[in-house]
């Protein structure tokens, strides 16, 4: 998602916005700076005036390759077409003809294996293919020293998370996952206020989306669909167990399916969780539970291959520092909490957001709004902390300057990483037990009560792929 929300003007500030410092105006190749009839001498131009050890100039524009792009994709590709698109692959060419549109000169692949080995002059690579490719995208990209931008969430598995994590460290790529809000005035502006102390000490929050819109809790097909011509249904399985091809998958509606997505909490998860897993200096819960409402239920009907019409998980996080521990609750499907009693008459709970709770007030943030203090009274005479975190790049632009030798991106691998992590401790939750409360021990990714759960930890690679 991309969100482009204002600031509400109740919290307006003149703020100094991080410039850049521009080209340098050099180019990579020796130059001459003095001749005589005697000697002609020649300088070397210091790596790090272009960019830093192995990295482009800010000068120089990024050669670019989309890996996923008739979806999520086409969106992130045009985020950075200032840069060079110079490749792309999809494994459903009429899914992606729009963007081959868009840029004609850039070559077309099915397999982003031959992409990769084919195009040497790669710098990076956007990953938005459904989640059970990420990491095997991702890790094959990075293995190569490109760089690399992965839509949400990370990858489908804990295990995929945390190799992915480690992987960015030591290839020394920059890394960024598609979190679009990550670098919005507004949640940046929700962080702060969070952090500011305002409703005191914060043990509670909630979080909820008004996903799933996609079917769930559905049976496996029992008949195979004729497979498109242009697609290539082998590379879309990828590393999934193989099922044949049928319109309940692809294009859209594999996000409900256990073999290849993470459900609601996966594709939200990590975009509404993340400003209270940043501004409360979250990281790994020590338990989790879970309950799913199921549609059959009075049929005794059950659909353990995907998700959930709506659910309701628990996550508890311990102290850390000051900071009191913490339970977050996360609601999807409609799904929402008990209306605070602080919240005025007429008004409702948005749609998707989140609610601190606070030993001295609380906190309600629709998604991509802006902080509310509650009741809205608060609001009059309420002044935003001073800025603490850099403003006027998006999400994109934080990964094309790393990319290029510049900071690193603020939802770089490191910590979307574990966030993710969380968001799929959420998920093993749904499929292990539903109704259980799991401990949870996230340094050594295992679950402690019950070893069958750690089943969901770890992919199970099919069809001769490996990570």
């Amino acid at each position: 998602m991309k969100d482009k929300n204002k600031q509400s003007k109740n919290f307006s500030k003149k703020e100094q916005a991080t410039k850049n410092t521009g080209s340098t105006g050099l180019s990579r190749r020796q130059f001459i700076s003095s001749a005589t009839a005697a000697a002609t001498a020649f300088t070397i131009v210091p790596r790090h005036v272009l960019g830093g050890p192995g990295q482009k100039p800010p000068s120089e524009k990024l050669n670019i390759a989309g890996i996923g792009i008739g979806g999520r994709g086409w969106n992130d590709l045009q985020a950075v077409e200032s840069e060079n698109i110079i490749a792309l692959c999809d494994v459903d060419f009429v899914n992606a003809q729009r963007t081959f549109e868009l840029y004609p000169k850039a070559k077309k692949y099915y397999d982003f294996r031959e992409m990769l080995d084919k195009e040497k002059s790669l710098d990076a690579v956007m990953v938005a293919t459904p989640d059970h490719t990420h990491a095997t995208a991702t890790m094959a990209a990075m293995q190569l020293g490109k760089h690399v931008y992965t839509q949400k969430p990370l990858t489908r598995t804990i295990h995929e998370a945390r190799r992915l994590t480690e992987a960015a460290r030591e290839y020394k790529v920059a890394t960024q996952m598609g979190i679009q809000a990550h670098a919005d005035d507004a949640q940046r502006m929700e962080v702060e206020v969070v952090k500011s102390g305002i409703i005191g000490k914060i043990s509670e929050v909630h979080a909820w989306t008004d996903r799933p819109a996609w079917p769930q809790e559905c049976e496996r097909p029992k008949d195979a669909d004729t497979v498109p011509s242009t697609l290539r249904w082998d590379l879309w399985i990828g590393p999934a167990e193989f099922r044949p091809y049928s319109r309940a998958y692809h294009e859209f509606r594999w996000r409900g399916w256990w073999d290849f997505g993470t459900g609601a909490l996966g594709d939200m998860g990590c975009h509404i969780i993340d400003p209270a897993y940043w501004a409360l200096d979250l990281k790994y819960p020590t338990s989790v539970e879970s309950v799913r409402t199921e549609l059959g239920w009075w049929q005794d009907t059950n659909f353990p291959e995907t998700g959930p019409t709506a659910s309701v998980i628990r996550l508890e996080f311990p102290a850390r520092g000051d900071q009191p521990p913490v339970t977050l609750t996360w609601y999807d499907g409609g799904l929402r909490p008990l209306r605070p009693e602080e919240l005025e008459e007429g008004r409702n709970l948005p749609r998707n957001g989140v609610l601190y709770v606070g030993d001295k007030g609380k906190i309600l943030s629709p998604y991509g709004g802006g902080p509310r203090l509650l009741p809205e009274s608060k609001m009059k005479d309420f002044k935003a902390p001073e800025p603490t975190l850099p403003r006027g790049k998006d999400n994109y632009q934080e990964w094309v300057d790393a990319c290029k030798g510049g900071k690193p991106g603020l939802a770089n691998f490191d910590y979307a990483g574990p966030l993710t992590e969380t968001v799929l401790i959420g998920v093993i939750a749904l499929r292990a037990h539903p109704g259980k409360k799991f401990t949870w021990n996230g340094e050594k990714m295992r679950v402690t009560n019950d070893d069958n759960a750690n089943e969901y930890v770890y992919p199970h690679y099919k069809n001769g792929w490996t990570l």
